[in-house]
């Protein structure tokens, strides 16, 4: 009898390997796109740009309307220089499309007009903290006044985990 059982036991182990290496891989879920977003925000919170950047990517390709996602990839973008700051416009700009209530791309596009030589956008995007009645907005009042960011670096208009 306890051949019978452990040669069943030893069919049913095969035909469960067999099925599992045959089947098809299985689309991410938009849970897996939060995982990858909260990976992405450690790496921002330990200044890993570049890292954190690639973490912040692979979330938007399983969730593409992610807007804190779009609001923190343009953040980590922001922060590797000048060279990046085209396509961080447009993940803040895409941000702001996708939850126009959410006032963090808000202010760190602000931050990014100001260092783009752009003060004019950067003050609209304060009356828009200031309407939405944002703390975020005295923060930007102090990067427009100064014409910089507070230091130590603050992460004041970053989204954090889900």
């Amino acid at each position: 009898m306890k051949a019978i059982i452990t040669t069943i036991a030893l069919i049913f182990i095969s035909v469960s390997m067999a099925a599992a290496a045959g089947s098809p891989s299985v689309k991410p879920s938009v849970s897996n796109a939060a995982q990858y977003y909260n990976a992405g925000v450690d790496l921002m919170l330990a200044k890993q740009f570049t890292d954190a950047e690639k973490q912040f990517r692979k979330a938007l390709e399983r969730n593409e309307r992610f807007a804190e996602a779009h609001n923190n990839l343009a953040y980590t973008l922001r922060k590797q220089g000048p060279d990046d700051y085209a396509e961080a416009l447009e993940h803040y700009n895409r941000a702001i499309e996708l939850k126009p209530n959410m006032a963090e791309p808000y202010m760190y596009r602000g931050v990014l007009h100001i260092q783009m030589g752009k003060p004019f956008l950067a003050q609209e995007d304060h009356n828009k903290l200031v309407a939405m009645n944002s703390p975020l907005a005295a923060e930007l009042q102090y990067v427009i006044e100064n014409g910089r960011e507070k230091e130590p670096e603050q992460f004041f208009g970053v989204t954090r985990k889900m």
